[in-house]
């Protein structure tokens, strides 16, 4: 059960071991920062809210969507090919830098 608990929380907490680790470092810092953030305003909204019923439906129907939408971006970024910074920047026919020539020159 621990060892469960373990890899289920790796598998959303740990940026080498979910699917956003095809992405770049700064994007996946970029990407978890958001979704910490989003999860942070979801469970205030929880705490907030367990005191009154009625906007229990409301806060129940935030968790699913936060749940649905970090389900859709992991789902997303697992689907895409690893990329690669420099390979952003190379020239598909020679392998050369492809903006080498900033100014035209």
């Amino acid at each position: 059960m621990i060892r469960f608990m373990s890899d289920a929380y790796a598998s959303v907490m740990d940026p080498e071991v979910n699917p956003l680790r095809r992405l770049p470092r700064m994007v996946r810092f970029q990407l978890m920062t958001t979704l910490a953030m989003m999860w942070s305003i979801i469970f205030c909204f929880w705490l907030g809210a367990v005191q009154l019923i009625g906007p229990i439906w409301f806060v129940h129907a935030i968790l699913l969507v936060g749940v649905f939408l970090t389900a859709a971006i992991f789902r997303d970024v697992s689907e895409q090919r690893p990329v690669s910074y420099d390979m952003l920047f190379k020239d598909e026919r020679d392998g050369c830098a492809r903006y080498d020539d900033v100014w035209g020159g």
